[in-house]
């Protein structure tokens, strides 16, 4: 295995810098009943499986749409199923509940239960990357984050809030789709080819973080505090 070099965490400000990652592959729209059963065989067949979800955003509190488009990918490939056009395939569920595959996702609870809303399966075998990543040292748990600590290039989020629900996919959302899904997998893959930390110095690195991140919003609520005593002062 590989040894941890793993940066804990990525500053902001940097990912600006980083070279594009994008996935090359070919992407596969699935957005009629015909096309399902050839996703389905090759899905079937792979032991583990990139996934992520979109659904069409909402500007309003208290209002949120269906899971739109299911993302499911491979190195190569990555098949979208247009949920909002075919719904939820039993195939598709059945995956999901398949032990023998591994599924791979990130903040993955909330992508299940997406699914589960359109059509209700008992998961097996999801593996969320949020759960296993500080057990490499790897703090910062957001996609973009992630996969700059792990491959040193970013990936693009401009289409994360377009209209998921569209009668057609721009080739701009086929693409940025498609890459969230690679890259859970290819981070998942770079992780398990990773020797992880001793579990003392994993813990360690999570309590001193949380008690840097307490120590911060202690001295926000100061600051703010301050700043109001010296506005009733005046």
């Amino acid at each position: 295995m590989k040894p941890n070099h793993f940066e804990h965490k990525f500053a902001k400000e940097l990912i600006q810098w980083l070279p594009v990652a994008k996935f090359e592959g070919e992407v596969v729209i699935v957005d009629e009943p015909s096309k399902i059963p050839d996703s389905i065989d090759y899905l079937n067949r792979q032991k583990c499986i990139g996934v992520d979800t979109e659904a069409r955003p909402s500007f309003v509190r208290g209002i949120r749409y269906q899971t739109a488009l299911l993302q499911m990918a491979t190195e190569e490939r990555c098949y979208l199923f247009r949920l909002s056009h075919i719904g939820m395939p039993q195939e598709l569920a059945d995956i999901f509940a398949n032990p023998n595959i591994c599924k791979v996702g990130l903040a993955f609870k909330d992508d299940i239960n997406g699914l589960r809303k359109r059509l209700n399966f008992k998961p097996a075998n999801c593996v969320d990357l949020q759960s296993i990543a500080g057990r490499y040292g790897i703090l910062d748990l957001g996609l973009q984050k992630m996969f700059a600590i792990c491959f040193g290039r970013k990936i693009s989020k401009s289409q994360q809030l377009t209209n998921w629900e569209n009668v057609i996919l721009t080739p701009e959302q086929a693409r940025y789709a498609s890459t969230d899904a690679w890259a859970t997998l290819l981070i998942y893959k770079e992780l398990m080819a990773t020797e992880p930390l001793p579990p003392e110095a994993a813990a360690e690195l999570k309590r001193a973080e949380l008690e840097r991140q307490y120590l911060h919003q202690q001295e926000v609520l100061a600051a703010r505090q301050n700043e109001a005593e010296k506005l009733q002062n005046e």
